[in-house]
């Protein structure tokens, strides 16, 4: 091993490896590997994984850290890989709304070039600050704004990844069309880094929007609810960004003290919905966001409502929906990250409420999501953290019938992989096993992640 990172620290220079005290230093969840190599380029990663392909090195891909499924565990055998020095923000080209990046840029980073060259990157999740563009690669990031611009597989044009024997598959391409042979890069989004290493990416650029209007409505059903879901998205033109639901548990958590966030509507109401809505006129955009919430409170489909008046009230509002932090109230809690097609999403709750009452009474659940995708964020407190396999099965066990996912947007790593076959069959199951085996032979990235 000791000649191994002698080999890696010739081939990075100083600083390129971390270890001892280095590392030591480090705040790394999920366990310590052995060291840290940290390449400033694509061609320092294939001289890194062409030398530990040889020796059979395990290589763990870190990204910002921030995953939720333990995709980036590692171990003292093991050789972790980050991208940290590759942070350039390389071209922005306005005419054809692209940026060429690096894959440890930071989200956050990626969305102020964009925002300052008047352009907007869409993709928006709570920890833009620190999640690199890379792992938002490898875990097909989601976020606020799926219901309009797509995951992150929806950003990308073109790609470049270094495979587990250091080849170098560059294709940066910059158009939308391109209908020549495989899509080899969508083999990547998503695969937590068990397939290669992404190093640089063509990002598709939106128009910066000229305005943001927003609201929060109240409901007293769930048909309500996706009606006026189905009126905001038809009659908006196109313009709905996000529709955020909070049931009333946590929308009652996040709006009363100790929590920051004031309640824009009274706590009377079953359903919640946050509404974002992006266009090209400001006073036009206005006008037609008031007339359709007019509407639909007046054909009684919304309770109630409250719309922003200015950007602290339009910040305020988004503060409310992601006070996640509040749910430790309740610790010990486990946190889930699902999908249910929206006509069986009533069920599925009320189903799982229910069971959750007969096992552990006294339970707390919040439930809200990005209901226009799907998405449904679950968080459960029955105060006993040796519960977590017990209230795993109840949380998943509603899924398969109802054609759901145990994972939305956050992956599989290791916490989900015993229940992946409940969302996949066998036979995709094998497919994904023999491009594992195709691309990684000796097993070398990420290994144990997703599958066995």
């Amino acid at each position: 091993m000791s000649a191994l990172l002698s080999q890696l620290e010739a081939i990075l220079g100083d600083g390129g490896v971390l270890v001892g005290d280095a590392l030591a230093e480090r705040l790394i969840p999920h366990g310590h590997p052995l060291a840290i190599v940290r390449p400033r380029t694509t061609d320092e990663v294939s001289e890194v994984l062409k030398a530990c392909s040889e020796t059979g090195q395990p290589v763990i891909p870190y990204g910002g850290l921030t995953g939720l499924v333990e995709a980036t565990a590692s171990n003292a055998t093991e050789v972790a890989i980050s991208l940290e020095r590759m942070n350039q923000i390389e071209e922005i080209d306005t005419a054809s709304r692209t940026m060429t990046v690096q894959a440890g840029v930071a989200l956050q980073l990626v969305q102020e070039a964009a925002d300052a060259e008047d352009m907007m990157f869409p993709l928006d999740i709570g920890a833009r600050g620190s999640a690199t563009i890379g792992g938002n690669v490898a875990t097909n990031a989601g976020g606020n704004r799926v219901i309009r611009y797509g995951m992150m597989r929806d950003q990308i044009l073109g790609m470049e990844v270094v495979l587990a024997d250091g080849t170098i598959l560059s294709s940066l391409n910059k158009i939308i069309k391109n209908n020549t042979g495989y899509d080899l890069k969508q083999l990547f989004i998503g695969s937590e880094g068990t397939l290669g290493i992404v190093t640089r990416l063509v990002l598709r650029l939106r128009p910066k929007p000229v305005s943001q209007q927003m609201a929060f409505l109240a409901a007293n059903s769930f048909d309500e609810v996706t009606d006026i879901l189905n009126r905001l998205d038809a009659r908006l033109g196109g313009s709905l960004s996000a529709f955020e639901v909070l049931w009333q548990d946590y929308y009652r958590l996040v709006t009363t003290p100790p929590a920051a966030g004031k309640p824009p509507l009274s706590h009377d109401y079953a359903y919640y919905i946050l509404v974002e809505a992006l266009g090209g006129d400001d006073s036009r955009d206005a006008d037609r966001f008031l007339q359709v919430l007019s509407d639909a409170m007046e054909e009684g489909v919304v309770a109630d409502g409250a719309i922003a008046q200015s950007q602290a009230e339009r910040d305020a509002m988004w503060a409310i929906r992601d006070d996640v932090g509040q749910v430790g109230q309740h610790r010990p809690v486990f946190a889930f990250d699902i999908s249910v097609p929206l006509s069986k999403m009533d069920s599925y709750v009320i189903e799982l409420r229910q069971q959750l009452d007969t096992s552990w009474p006294g339970n707390h659940l919040s439930v809200f999501g990005h209901l226009g995708d799907g998405n449904l964020h679950i968080v459960v407190g029955v105060g006993d953290k040796l519960a977590k396999p017990a209230v795993e099965a109840v949380v998943y066990a509603g899924l398969p019938e109802r054609g759901g996912s145990v994972s939305a947007e956050h992956g599989i790593g290791v916490q989900k992989k015993q229940y992946l076959g409940m969302s996949r069959s066998a036979d995709e199951i094998l497919v994904m096993q023999a491009l594992k085996k195709t691309l990684d032979p000796n097993d070398i990235l990420n290994p144990g992640k997703i599958f066995a």
